[in-house]
């Protein structure tokens, strides 16, 4: 049975920001009920070509998605084409260009906003389109997809800290605060998650700079965080996840048996190793 799992990405979270001001998620490391690891994002380090990266293993260069303009349909294999094909259900709470690459696109806020055909890839949205809806609303809209439609993936994208990035810088009161409310907003339901048994990724797609932007090669801007929550993560602290291995993991933990994207393997227990294990023995 596949381990229900949500992936929650907080669109411009940088590394530092996430270590000096989310006191909740580091509760939880504390009481060793989370793992948290240093990642660094791909290039360029922009949100649509990062989405792209984080649900499907492939890098920009090699998906075409290489900046914010590029508005079409993915066509690499993601988790939730992948999810779909092994007849699990998907859902979203996000930002719209998810629903552009995995759904419909050019989206259209009239049809796609609330998005409910078992036929797409992401089966149930709620998807917004405006950069400073509110990150609490968008959690209530990714807990009542998840009441309502009990999906084996959920995607939570929320933008409040990119968008106080973009308008403040990361050196300002303003983000770091940002970045403190979107963890008060993640304390009001990672519990009822925990309890639930979920597996729980949460991550970002790039960090910020001091030019109240991002797209380069900068620390501030490449090096993101990556906390796991669950009973099937082997929370081992000498892990080294990359970015590209986050869609390989969700499908392990989806026990997705024919996919073939890469993964960290020691960053799941060996029991959880399905799709790997067949993989191995497929080509053995």
């Amino acid at each position: 049975m596949a381990n229900k799992t949500i992936l929650v990405v907080l669109d411009g979270l940088a590394y530092e920001a996430a270590e000096q001001c989310m006191g909740f998620l580091h509760a939880l490391k504390e009481q060793g009920l989370a793992t948290g690891y240093k990642m660094q994002c791909e290039l360029p380090s922009m949100s649509r070509p990062l989405y792209e990266t984080i649900l499907t293993g492939v890098t920009p260069a090699l998906s075409g998605i290489v900046n914010n303009q590029v508005a079409r349909n993915s066509n690499q294999k993601s988790v939730f084409s992948l999810a779909r094909q092994a007849g699990l259900t998907t859902a979203a709470a996000a930002f719209h260009w998810h629903s552009e690459l995995y759904n419909c696109s050019p989206y259209d806020a009239v049809r796609d906003r609330h998005t409910q055909d078992p036929e797409q890839l992401i089966q149930y949205g709620c998807f917004y389109h405006g950069e400073h809806y509110a990150d609490s609303y968008l959690y209530l809209d990714a807990e009542s997809l998840r009441l309502r439609h009990d999906p084996d993936f959920l995607l939570i994208h929320p933008m409040n800290i990119d968008n106080a990035g973009h308008k403040s810088g990361i050196d300002s009161a303003h983000y770091r605060n940002t970045v403190r409310k979107s963890d008060i907003e993640l304390s009001k339901y990672l519990p009822t998650w925990i309890d639930a048994g979920y597996q729980v990724l949460i991550t970002a797609d790039h960090g910020m700079n001091d030019d109240k932007s991002h797209g380069g090669t900068l620390s501030q801007e490449r090096d993101i965080p990556f906390f796991v929550i669950g009973k099937s993560f082997s929370h081992q602290q000498n892990c080294a996840p990359k970015q590209t291995e986050i869609c390989g993991l969700i499908c392990e933990l989806l026990e997705i048996q024919d996919h073939n994207k890469p993964m960290t393997e020691n960053l799941l227990l060996k029991d959880q190793m399905i799709g790997r294990h067949y993989l191995n023995s497929v080509v053995s």
